[in-house]
């Protein structure tokens, strides 16, 4: 999986949402607002390039105090909602 191009990480009003700029903006219309969490692995994914749930979730538990077990259920279930809402492939 990779991030598709268009869509950024902005501060709106306190709350970190996920817009599309650009190209990115003329299919989508939403704002995706993300806990901290969730930013990290926004922000993680575009270090990595190409990433998969369990390369994600193995990052996630170097950088947090996380199980294995539930950095996978928790990052395959918003990698699902991102592919859903079409912002990664």
């Amino acid at each position: 999986m990779k991030r598709k191009e268009g869509f950024v990480l902005r501060e709106v009003c306190g709350e970190k949402v996920i817009v599309g700029e650009g190209l990115g903006a003329v299919d989508f219309g939403k704002l995706v607002s993300i806990n901290d969490t969730a930013a990290w692995i926004w922000d993680k994914a575009g270090e990595m390039g190409e990433f998969d749930a369990e390369s994600m979730a193995e990052a996630l538990c170097e950088a947090y105090e996380v199980t294995p077990e539930v950095a996978l259920s928790d990052v395959k279930a918003l990698l699902d909602l991102w592919q859903k809402l079409g912002i990664i492939a």
